[in-house]
């Protein structure tokens, strides 16, 4: 006799391994059964790899149920790639030097769809993604896959009987394609708006259409749109987003990045979220996250103090615990060469170690006052292109470690440029070396997942010094 889709589901590897919940398979079984009678034809099964970058496999929509029973098998490979697309780990060795042995010779790993991010795509209606996670193929998790670090960061930060809710301001850049050639396309391009005109009404006017489009794809995806706006860059915006928790916001920062590119191409156009795009009077997208932390059973938010001015205890450890470990988390806040170019004085960008109340300058900036639920601090250090997952489990350790510490955060700053405070790393190799080196992260996410990202960022970094640069051209040329 034929089995139901929920007894092909609960019978499956990866609910007999525990990978999926009697929840899951309850979600996973409605879903298929919903989508019998839809217009949907296939699924993106996707995950996100080291670079916050989503990959995956395209199914059929009648294929779905096989792939909550058995998941979905993918190179390993894809989560030993530095940015260049290339394998960076020595995969034909004994070891390859990742993921004790199990990462040998491109072995497969295996993708467990999550029924609770079912998201139909709006640009691509006959389509839907489902985010996965992804675990060795004997059902062993990966510590350095993305959503079990920010998983296992959760676990902590609830046994202290702790939550977190997070908000997103996200800058992001768009270009006109002056002449389309494949992957260089982005040399042939330039700024949708050739202005500084910083929320100037008449240039979201102009670009209401593109705006219109965005925010309604957000809409329909049911992302927590709050507002759209213009930035300070040629053709830069910026979207924000109402608050969530870490998980929900990590998965939605990765569904908008894809998205806004996505759409972004179907009208000709590219979409980039590196941080400083290389154009004259470039404004650097940076990432602002908003953060609070609240008692588990009663929902209080204890950010918020008692009197104007003050500081709670919880927040005055949390922001103590940033600052402590602000530069040893830089790695997972800005993981890229270019990212540390944003670092500057007088751009509304932080290039030192510091907190201030209300000040768009510090590195933190409190946001906090007697009777506002909505208290918070936002921390300003990142760039969007973090991957979120690594980018929220930094917070989560760093201000825990701050906690547990017990921790005590300086005076706040009033001119942030103009202080002695710790600098903020210069170049993304001094923020691997800082990485490397922390206790913290060795001790809270292991060896295994520190060793594997600085082996990553190092293959970047070295590539990145042999390459001969536009600056050295232009220097040393004619002069010898």
């Amino acid at each position: 006799m034929r089995k139901s889709i929920d007894e092909k589901i609960k019978a499956g590897f990866l609910a007999q391994k525990g990978l999926l919940s009697s929840a899951d398979v309850k979600s996973a079984t409605k879903l298929v059964k919903a989508l019998e009678d839809s217009s949907v034809e296939t699924i993106r099964l996707v995950f996100t790899d080291q670079h916050g970058v989503l990959r995956g496999k395209t199914i059929v929509a009648d294929a779905l149920a096989s792939a909550f029973a058995m998941g979905l098998g993918a190179p390993s490979t894809l989560l030993l790639k530095d940015t260049s697309q290339r394998t960076v780990f020595p995969i034909w060795t004994k070891d390859a030097g990742v993921g004790s042995g199990l990462m040998q010779g491109a072995s497969d790993l295996l993708m467990v769809p999550d029924p609770s991010t079912f998201t139909i795509l709006p640009w691509a209606p006959h389509s839907a993604w489902v985010m996965c996670d992804t675990v060795f193929h004997s059902g062993e998790p990966i510590s350095f896959s993305p959503r079990t670090v920010l998983k296992t960061a959760l676990a902590k930060l609830a046994d202290k009987g702790l939550s977190m809710f997070v908000g997103l301001e996200v800058e992001f850049s768009v270009f006109e394609l002056a002449d389309e050639d494949g992957d260089n396309a982005t040399l042939n391009a330039r700024p949708l708006d050739g202005a500084h005109h910083f929320l100037t009404e008449h240039t979201y006017d102009k670009h209401e259409p593109l705006m219109d489009e965005l925010r309604r794809t957000c809409q329909e995806m049911g992302l927590p749109i709050r507002s759209m706006e213009v930035e300070m860059g040629h053709g830069q915006f910026e979207f924000t987003f109402d608050p969530d928790t870490p998980l929900a916001h990590a998965d939605n920062m990765i569904m908008f990045r894809t998205m806004v590119k996505a759409v972004c191409a179907r009208e000709g156009l590219h979409a980039t979220f590196m941080c400083r795009p290389r154009v004259e009077k470039a404004a650097s997208n940076g990432w602002h996250l908003h953060q609070s932390i609240l008692d588990a059973k009663s929902g209080k938010n204890l950010f918020m103090p008692n009197k104007a001015g003050e500081l709670t205890p919880l927040a005055n450890n949390w922001i103590a615990g940033l600052l402590k470990y602000a530069k040893e988390s830089c790695l997972l806040t800005t993981p890229t060469v270019n990212g540390y170019k944003r670092y500057q004085q007088f751009q509304m960008a932080p290039d030192r170690i510091q907190w201030g109340i209300d000040n768009r300058g510090s590195m933190v900036r409190g946001l906090m006052k007697p009777k506002d639920e909505a208290s918070r601090i936002e921390n300003r250090v990142a760039d969007t292109t973090a991957n979120p997952y690594y980018f929220f489990a930094s917070q989560i350790l760093a201000g825990l470690a701050g906690v547990e510490g017990d921790l005590k955060a300086p005076p706040p700053v009033e001119t942030p440029y103009d202080g002695g405070q710790e600098a903020l790393p210069k170049s993304l190799i001094e923020a691997v070396d800082a990485f490397e080196k922390s206790k913290l992260f060795r001790r809270e996410l292991g060896d295994d997942f520190v060793d594997y990202l600085t082996h990553i960022k190092r293959a970047e970094w070295e590539r990145y010094l042999m390459t001969v640069s536009e600056w050295e051209q232009q220097e040393y040329f004619h002069l010898f």
